[in-house]
């Protein structure tokens, strides 16, 4: 799930049982940024991005999801626009 406001960009991702989760993509030259676990289960970042289109996916104690929630979908990349 990802929310847009004022350049603010939230990533949030349901995986309670998950021990680590990291955010990817071409915003980070698909390095991998730690998420912070809630106590609700969700999986949190949030990043000032400049306006544009960007491709990103989750990793979760080593395996990929595709946030089928976000603005669009290119190959089995989410999509966000800023």
């Amino acid at each position: 799930m990802v929310s847009v406001v004022n350049g603010m960009v939230r990533f949030r991702f349901f995986r309670p049982q998950a021990k680590q989760v990291f955010l990817v993509g071409d915003f980070s030259n698909w390095n991998q940024l730690s998420m912070d676990k809630l106590i609700d289960g969700y999986w949190q970042l949030t990043l000032h991005l400049q306006s544009g289109v960007y491709k990103f996916r989750y990793m979760a104690d080593r395996v990929w999801f595709t946030d089928f929630a976000a603005f669009g979908i290119d190959g089995l990349n989410s999509v966000v626009k800023v």
